[in-house]
């Protein structure tokens, strides 16, 4: 089977933008986050085996300008003065490096950028925990179920990357993003 399209490498990053048009905000968002100059390709949300997350100053430095990269992003707008927005892609890490793990997107009004990022992690931390057979409460709370999934000894990190804003106040639109970049594909 050949690993040609499997990413080696991947890092985390977020961006927020203001303008009058929903393009141009996205478009700043994108330059915040450092990845504006790519053509962004949207994967699904598989953390590929034995993969070296990278700080994000690390990453950025990897990228070239038309480089068609690799993405797992979510993005929220608004244009509703003083509403809060926010985006974010969890992470959850297997123990075990030959086995993959799991990304999540997720976006949302009203929540904080912790509670978002909680619930990102939560969801990245889900998807892997079913896959692993790992048994826990839907039900509980996320620090319950981060207690079985550390006792479990098959989930070994999470980690989010969100951004939050509040809207315009003069009705500018506001765009958030998170995105995990992935990087070394066809190395």
């Amino acid at each position: 089977m050949s690993t040609m399209f499997v990413p080696k490498r991947m890092f985390l990053t977020k961006g927020v933008g203001k303008h009058r048009e929903r393009l141009t905000s996205f478009e700043l968002a994108l330059r915040s986050a450092g990845i504006a100059s790519c053509n962004l390709v949207r994967v699904s949300s598989i953390f590929p085996p034995r993969c070296k997350m990278l700080p994000r100053v690390e990453g950025i430095k990897e990228l070239k300008a038309g480089q068609v990269t690799f993405v797992v992003m979510s993005e929220n707008s608004t244009r509703e003065p003083h509403r809060l927005i926010a985006a974010s892609v969890g992470v959850a890490l297997p123990a075990d490096r030959n086995t993959f793990g799991y990304l999540s997107e997720h976006h949302s009004f009203g929540q904080t950028e912790e509670i978002a990022g909680d619930y990102a992690e939560e969801l990245a931390a889900e998807m892997l925990a079913t896959t692993l057979g790992v048994e826990f409460d839907p039900e509980g709370s996320w620090d319950e179920k981060k207690e079985i999934y550390r006792i479990s000894n098959k989930i070994v990190r999470t980690m989010n990357v969100t951004q939050s804003a509040i809207g315009d106040k003069r009705g500018l639109w506001t765009t958030v993003l998170a995105a995990s970049i992935l990087l070394g594909i066809g190395e």
